[in-house]
């Protein structure tokens, strides 16, 4: 059964800092690009950065600068650094493949990790 574990998220002021990771089976990790995407309040998911399996990486425009993304392939883990965190940056995030994988013909999603950026 496919999972996609991510975590890190948290509830942190404006200007603060939080990691997210992403735990990627094996035969996923290895052969795919992986992503982070986010879910904020009344809008569609939305990608906001991507990482090729030689490393290569794409932001949004509205992350570029503050966030970046990584990938470990002895932990099978991908990664979100997040820094200048804005209020607007609070929602769901969650990895992925790109594009995002399907399983019985449905796009899967893990739980995703909540992120809060609030005073």
């Amino acid at each position: 059964q496919v999972q996609l574990v991510e975590s890190g998220g948290d509830l942190v002021q404006p200007g603060g800092s939080l990691r997210l990771s992403c735990v990627v089976p094996e035969d996923i990790f290895g052969s795919n690009t992986m992503g982070w995407y986010r879910h904020l309040s009344g809008k569609a998911r939305e990608e906001i950065a991507r990482i090729t399996v030689g490393s290569i990486t794409r932001y949004l425009d509205s992350v570029k600068g503050r966030f970046t993304i990584s990938r470990d392939a002895d932990k099978k883990s991908v990664y979100l650094t997040m820094n200048s965190l804005k209020t607007e940056d609070t929602g769901v995030y969650y990895c992925n493949t790109m594009p995002a994988l399907i399983i019985r013909a449905r796009e899967y999603w893990g739980q995703g990790t909540q992120v809060t950026v609030s005073s």
